[in-house]
């Protein structure tokens, strides 16, 4: 089953615009990357900030070792929903922030010296007083960028994320007791040869930090549960750096967790000709899958080809006022028709997480589909006070 062109649900049964979970293409995707686990001992966490539905938590954690969170709410869900290892780094925190943070992670993680100066007592002493292990961690900008677009590199220049080498060497020692972890995150959607070049650069510039530390976290953007990516060599990767350097090595994918996992059903509500036939559909792209505008990037609809690959072609557009909400043209077998389903695959990630309410627009509903009994559960539906509470 490729959840990236194909759907095993009925449209019909669903009332739109709902995003659906497929529950059997997440166990697929979990049972990689348990395989993963089993042959390096690495740990692998779940990057709240790109999929949090946290009703399937606890059939993620049967697999995966806690959550990594980026701010104090993801922080919070993760200690009160997911029940193992919460792992928190922020660009940078408030006193409000470090006080909560305390409370609900077990591992904080700075992006300057000046936060980890400032915070350390603090965080050791909420320690103290309340029996709870809090373990420090540092991020570090290897500096070393693998071609990732400009908007989601963190190792670009001017970069506000990761400490670099240079500013390292000015920091004390004293500082740095104490700090048992090393992270970083440079990689966006890519394989495991952007994955080793990263590695030998991290070596070269913090190859005299890593042998104090207990844990050195690889980040994210690996696409462990795409077809065809490099398994065998992320795996020699990760073996070998831990018997070089005798750390625990952390991952911490998002979008391999529920890649290809999830989909956008939407409805035409009218077809139009405006210069080129236009379907509008019941849902948004700026409000519903954002992302697509941010990337940018034309999000697959299965049983659709390229503009002029089938017989007629039309482009797809929201419901907002926003000119540009449009997904792109398509071509299909048929002229599309008003009361059409159009599913749109690849939407569990950096979607809910993402979406918004701009003009009012509704939130799609939220779906899990059992494909073992052919069952639907509507996990959460919203409405108007959803919408009406975000604003005062």
């Amino acid at each position: 089953m490729n959840g990236a062109r194909q759907y095993r649900f009925d449209p019909a049964r669903l009332n739109t615009p709902c995003y659906l979970v497929d529950a059997g293409l997440l166990r697929h995707n979990l049972q990689i990357l348990g395989e993963v686990k089993a042959q390096t001992g690495c740990k692998i966490l779940l990057a709240l900030k790109c999929f949090a539905m946290f009703r399937l938590f606890p059939l993620i954690a049967g697999t995966l070792d806690g959550v990594c969170a980026s701010s104090p709410h993801e922080a919070r869900l993760g200690f009160e929903e997911f029940g193992k290892e919460v792992h928190t780094f922020g660009a940078a925190y408030s006193l409000a922030d470090m006080r909560e943070l305390c409370r609900t992670s077990d591992h904080i993680l700075f992006n300057s010296c000046a936060q980890l100066e400032r915070f350390k007592p603090m965080i050791m002493d909420h320690a103290a007083r309340s029996g709870k292990e809090i373990e420090l961690g540092i991020r570090i900008n290897p500096e070393h960028s693998e071609g990732a677009v400009a908007m989601y590199d963190p190792c670009a220049p001017g970069s506000r994320l990761g400490l670099r080498r240079d500013q390292l060497r000015e920091v004390g020692q004293e500082l740095l007791h104490g700090v048992t972890g090393l992270h970083w995150h440079n990689l966006c959607e890519q394989d495991a040869d952007c994955l080793e070049r990263t590695v030998r650069a991290v070596e070269e510039r913090f190859g005299d930090l890593i042998p104090r530390m207990r844990y050195v976290n690889f980040g994210g953007g690996h696409h462990i549960t795409r077809p065809g990516y490099d398994l065998p060599r992320l795996i020699r990767v990760i073996n070998e750096f831990k018997t070089k350097w005798g750390v625990q090595v952390y991952l911490e994918p998002g979008e391999a967790v529920a890649l290809n996992c999830g989909y956008l059903v939407s409805t035409v509500l009218d077809v139009l000709h405006a210069d080129i036939d236009i379907a509008i559909i019941d849902a948004s792209v700026p409000a519903h899958m954002p992302d697509v505008l941010e990337m940018p990037y034309r999000p697959h609809i299965i049983g659709a080809g390229e503009p002029g690959e089938k017989v007629h072609s039309c482009r797809i557009g929201g419901l907002s006022c926003l000119a540009g909400d449009v997904a792109g043209t398509y071509s299909f077998d048929q002229p599309l028709a008003v009361g059409d389903r159009l599913v749109f695959s690849d939407m569990a990630i950096y979607t809910m997480v993402k979406n918004n309410t701009f003009n009012g627009v509704g939130l799609p509903s939220m779906y899990l589909y059992e494909p073992d009994d052919d069952s639907y559960e509507c996990v959460r539906s919203f409405g108007y006070e959803d919408f009406k509470n975000r604003l005062s």
